[in-house]
């Protein structure tokens, strides 16, 4: 395995869950370092600063909300909260707080495992250029610019970004309100409707509709094609 020199705080207290993460990331070439209260992250903080800090809520000396938000009065550090509540403010809460992303639980560590390479891409200056691919098409998220067989493809921004997130989470079923979430917003009034809208652009403009596979009643899933495409 490389090391990738990129390194994962995880605040959790359930040492189940954590060592999914870890492992997982660990696998990936990611150097985890295991906090299991917040006094815990706090002093490993003081020793190291992490690329990124998955945090949990539910800590057994402590709020996450509280740790988050003194986390962010003095690091920028991206910030993804973890936890097993699913209720809207407590997203919102997070999110106003300073997270850059939310997961709930449960959950299998590649769909935990995406969010965090997503948000450690959009956060280092070093991946920011890194080439998303999904067959022959290929994203670049810095400059925001999209090719087909090596030909540029003009994308509107929701719909740049909606790829984006589909090929950051190739292989995993994405449902159309985690879409909504992820892409939009919270509490965008357009509804599912114009996920499924913004999926049909995408596939017209790309002209390569079999890379994104419709799992029926639950969402989208990005699939990398097996064999190379003829000219």
């Amino acid at each position: 395995m490389v090391v990738n020199g990129r390194s994962v705080l995880v605040i959790e207290d359930e040492e189940e869950i954590a060592s999914l993460v870890r492992a997982y990331l660990e696998r990936d070439g990611y150097r985890v370092t295991w906090a299991g209260t917040g006094a815990e992250a706090l002093a490993e903080l003081e020793r190291e600063q992490p690329q990124l800090i998955v945090l949990d809520i539910g800590l057994p000396d402590g709020d996450g909300f509280d740790l988050c938000r003194r986390l962010r009065a003095g690091s920028r550090v991206p910030i993804i909260m973890l936890t097993a509540r699913d209720e809207e403010a407590d997203r919102v809460a997070g999110l106003e707080l300073g997270a850059d992303d939310y997961n709930t639980q449960p959950f299998s560590p590649p769909e935990h495992g995406a969010p965090i390479k997503a948000v450690l891409r959009r956060t280092d200056p070093a991946t920011q250029d890194d080439t998303l691919t999904l067959g022959d098409v290929a994203v670049r998220p810095g400059a925001r610019e999209v090719s087909v067989a090596g030909h540029p493809v003009k994308l509107r921004t929701r719909e740049f970004d909606l790829l984006a997130y589909l090929i950051e989470n190739k292989g995993i079923v994405v449902s159309r309100d985690q879409l909504l979430d992820k892409v939009w917003s919270l509490d965008y009034p357009g509804g599912t409707r114009t996920v499924d809208a913004h999926i049909a652009q995408l596939r017209s403009k790309l002209g390569r509709p079999d890379l994104i596979q419709t799992i029926r009643s639950v969402g989208y899933k990005a699939i990398q094609p097996t064999s190379p495409r003829e000219p």
